[in-house]
């Protein structure tokens, strides 16, 4: 069947679209390190950059005109600085994560997808990070203090506004529930938003002793209280109602038996809560980023993102029997398992 002028032409067009799409996350990168959203925002919500002082010098290289007015929308002021409004929808600026995701570290190591796929046998090439930086993410991370706070500093501004938005739409997932344990919490971000919109929660926090060394044993902060635990979660984790986590297929195997073990102790039972992707969504926008996310944990680690099928293997392997999933976060679904 032949291919019309017209159909080449368009084929030509989204081939150059995809070819150098890169571009439209760099000038993103770009906006958050001028500040353009925090710029308008502080003029109402609209602004003519071309004429407004507040724009950091560009030396005439910006292609703004004065007839040009930006105003921001849903997407970008999730990028407004925090001090101005305390974070979009009650959470952080997600700008350290757009820095984040667009910083040189992961553009290299996405360039070595073709070689890392042609690769066998080889540790170094366990992913394409590895391959480009001779070491695991994590440990790259553990060496180099600006990297490791800026990774944090993603993570936590993500986390802020997810833990806002748990406790919105999340209510029912808390109810009867005494207790709860996140399991890897960080710095209690998550921990400290159940606190605060379930008071009668007791809330803690287990990860490593190295992250846990960074907090008091327990922390108090906007009125609510917080309890760190050092451990490591593949060996035992405090019994609870609840417990939250994610990770990579094996180790969440392991994981999540020691969350079944936990929450079995003393005669009573509790549940598992997992916060994170279930691929698939009727939403071709949220589909795609789950995608893209995906294609970002094979990159980086051993992880990907889950169908539900998958989810539903790894707890019969960690010994659960019932499981409800709840696609109630965009790209994230709540998921309730029991024994």
């Amino acid at each position: 069947m032949a291919t019309s002028s017209a159909e080449i032409m368009q084929a030509e067009a989204e081939l150059c679209c995809h070819t150098i799409g890169y571009l439209m996350s760099m000038a993103l990168h770009t906006a958050v390190k001028l500040g353009i959203p925090t710029i308008i925002h502080r003029h109402g919500g609209a602004a003519s950059l071309s004429e407004d002082q507040d724009v950091p010098a560009t030396g005439g290289k910006a292609r703004a005109t004065a007839a040009c007015v930006y105003r921001l929308n849903p997407k970008s002021r999730l990028l407004v600085d925090d001090d101005i409004h305390g974070g979009s929808g009650g959470g952080r600026s997600l700008s350290p994560y757009v820095l984040m995701g667009t910083t040189p570290l992961y553009v290299l190591a996405s360039l070595k997808f073709h070689q890392w796929l042609l690769s066998e046998g080889d540790a170094a090439a366990a992913t394409p990070f590895a391959m480009a930086h001779g070491d695991t993410f994590y440990s790259v991370a553990g060496r180099d203090a600006g990297i490791n706070a800026a990774f944090n500093e993603a993570m936590g501004a993500s986390s802020q506004l997810l833990a806002g938005l748990v406790v919105r739409e999340c209510g029912g997932v808390f109810a009867g529930v005494s207790s709860v344990v996140d399991v890897g919490g960080g710095d209690g971000t998550m921990a400290r938003a159940i606190a605060r919109g379930f008071p009668h929660v007791k809330c803690s926090v287990l990860d490593l002793p190295q992250v846990v060394d960074g907090t008091s044993s327990s922390s108090a902060r906007d009125d609510v209280t917080v309890e760190f635990v050092a451990g490591d979660m593949m060996e035992f984790i405090p019994p609870a109602d609840h417990v939250l986590h994610n990770w990579s297929d094996e180790d969440c195997v392991k994981i999540l038996t020691r969350c079944r073990e936990a929450i079995t102790k003393g005669g009573t039972t509790g549940k598992v809560v997992v916060i994170d992707t279930v691929i698939g969504s009727p939403s071709q926008k949220i589909l795609e980023a789950q995608v893209l996310m995906d294609m970002c944990m094979m990159m980086l680690v051993d992880g990907k993102e889950r169908e539900e099928q998958n989810w539903h293997t790894i707890f019969k392997e960690a010994g659960f029997s019932h499981c409800k999933i709840q696609p109630i976060l965009g790209m994230r679904s709540v998921i309730e398992v029991c024994p």
